[in-house]
């Protein structure tokens, strides 16, 4: 299975490299896993409510060019359906039965433009808090994982 994770903004820290790393280095005995790091747009201050969807726009336009063909496309947002892990895995496995590509978007600081959302088969939500991104990409490489082990009948911590 082919797993894509398209993510608007970098991870610098090199404790949250050193965990995305060790994920990716898990996940390779389930799956193909390729993170692709988008530009974020910096929003002026006093952004006003054009300006950030503007700024969504752009992002928008950068993750559409950046999704593979044959995939199919699950948004992270707060708005989306918060699931389980075992459900997680079952979204998952569904796909995986069906050989299918995934890729999965993580918007940049003010969210997901509203056409990348309409493009998605799913919409999944973690939690209605908001995460720093470089932490909530480490969330889903995880959860990415448990959800392999999970479907494999595996032992994981709870």
């Amino acid at each position: 299975m082919n797993i894509t994770i398209l993510s608007v903004g970098k991870i610098k820290d090199k404790w949250f490299a050193a965990a995305q790393d060790e994920y990716e280095k898990r996940i390779s005995r389930f799956a193909k896993l390729r993170i692709v790091e988008l530009a974020d747009e910096a929003a002026p201050k006093n952004a006003s409510a054009k300006d950030i969807e503007n700024l969504m726009k752009k992002e928008g336009e950068r993750i559409i060019a950046a999704i593979p063909k044959e995939t199919t496309l699950i948004v992270l947002t707060p708005e989306g359906k918060e699931m389980d892990s075992p459900d997680f895995a079952k979204l998952i496995g569904s796909y995986q039965d069906m050989g299918r590509s995934l890729t999965f978007v993580i918007g940049g600081s003010y969210g997901i433009d509203k056409a990348i959302k309409a493009m998605a088969a799913h919409r999944v939500s973690f939690s209605m808090m908001t995460f720093p991104h470089r932490l909530f990409r480490i969330m889903l490489v995880e959860q990415i994982y448990r959800a392999f082990k999970i479907l494999g009948g595996e032992e994981y911590h709870k």
